[in-house]
């Protein structure tokens, strides 16, 4: 039998430099002594938890308090008949995190998880998989004799997306959008925001930015996607697709860029918009042009409040691919309901939409799917003699 450890040190490096995720990394350094040296940590983390920003966006607060969450899909090795769960977790100081709905902004209650449920998990017992990230931002209001930023105000509500620089380990990039419309570019050590094309009127106002390929890009209303640089530069990536009413960029679980297009209609009675339909299409980098695909084949797409992602159906236990998560709560109480108590109104608003049919219902009709969500899975409450920790 060969032996791992021993394989030269510049594959190692080499192979350790194609891994995505801190999680990858994590597993990968941890085989043996061999491949922790030689592969180096390149996990960045900001400082105590989250880090202060200064203002220049807002006028209603000192600054803004920076957090990071992340989507993961865990569940046992080998063990795909037993499901995995979808789950978001924040970082609100090191190493202490909380359960956060993955398609939301809202935190899971304590008291809403089962008596049994783990405090704690040991990674080298269950199989974790990155699926995505996000970044939050929130208001923080100055108080002459406060002691620490943990009362920060609500949540500065659009998406943010942040990029690492490798010119130096604690530098980074933050992409997000102003409320009017248009892009908004922080660097790490910059006094202010950079609002993009501020005083230059826009055509249409930006849905959604995302990072791509160690790049950072923004779609707007119309589907005209850019790319930004650190240095706020803007470059045509992809020609408007008119359709739909908010675009969203989603990176595929085969690494191509795709725009999700939902469509909205208004109820005029209760004056409130909900999803009819949606779209999507890939990137031609060459022809700066959307392609319009019939359909996903494996793939599941995740659109949420803060992130969207995507995942292999064959990760999903019961998911037959082909088909977007997103929230719709209108929608949910409309088709069906919104969710069981016992929920913990973990899958309140979330609603499936099916590529191939078209069809459309509130998660609580598709048990199937349900699982993913909630409740949690019963190998992740069984005592230590049941599933093993390691």
């Amino acid at each position: 039998m060969a032996d791992w450890s021993q394989l030269p040190r510049d594959l190692i490096e080499r192979i350790g430099k194609t891994l995505d995720t801190a999680t990858e990394l994590l597993r990968f350094r941890s085989v043996c002594n061999s491949w922790r040296s030689s592969a180096c940590s390149r996990e960045r983390r900001l400082s105590s938890g989250f880090q202060i920003l200064p203002n220049g966006i807002t006028k209603s607060s000192f600054g803004f308090c920076l957090s990071k969450r992340a989507v993961y899909l865990i569940g046992l090795p080998d063990s795909r008949n037993l499901g995995g769960w979808l789950v978001k977790l924040e970082e609100v100081i090191p190493d202490r995190k909380r359960l956060v709905n993955p398609l939301s902004r809202n935190p899971l209650k304590s008291e809403s998880l089962p008596e049994n449920f783990p405090r704690m998990l040991d990674l080298n017992g269950i199989s974790v998989k990155e699926l995505g990230q996000a970044y939050v931002l929130r208001h923080v209001s100055y108080r002459p004799n406060s002691t620490s930023f943990t009362d920060a105000g609500d949540l500065y509500m659009e998406k943010v997306v942040m990029m690492w620089l490798d010119s130096e380990p604690s530098e980074f990039v933050l992409l997000t959008i102003h409320l009017s419309g248009k892009l908004v570019l922080f660097r790490s050590g910059d006094r202010t925001w950079t609002i993009i094309g501020e005083g230059m009127g826009m055509d249409s106002p930006y849905d959604d930015v995302i990072v791509h390929q160690g790049k950072l890009f923004g779609v707007d209303n119309t589907g005209k996607v850019v790319s930004v640089s650190k240095d706020a530069d803007l470059t045509l990536v992809a020609n408007p697709v008119f359709g739909g009413d908010k675009k969203y960029l989603v990176q595929s679980s085969r690494d191509q860029l795709l725009l999700v297009d939902m469509y909205l209609s208004i109820d005029t009675e209760e004056m409130r918009e909900r999803t009819v339909r949606f779209k999507v299409y890939r990137l031609d980098a060459e022809q700066k042009a959307w392609v319009e695909l019939g359909s996903l084949g494996d793939t599941v797409l995740f659109i949420g409040d803060d992130s969207s992602f995507a995942a292999s159906s064959s990760d999903l236990y019961g998911c037959k691919g082909n088909c977007i998560f997103f929230v719709d709560t209108y929608n949910a109480r409309e088709l069906g309901g919104l969710g069981k108590e016992d929920d913990g109104m973990w899958v309140e608003g979330i609603c499936v939409f099916e590529l191939e049919s078209g069809s459309m219902g509130p998660l609580v009709n598709y048990p199937e799917y349900h699982k993913i969500f909630w409740p949690p899975p019963r190998w992740l409450l069984s005592p230590p003699s049941e599933v093993s920790f390691l």
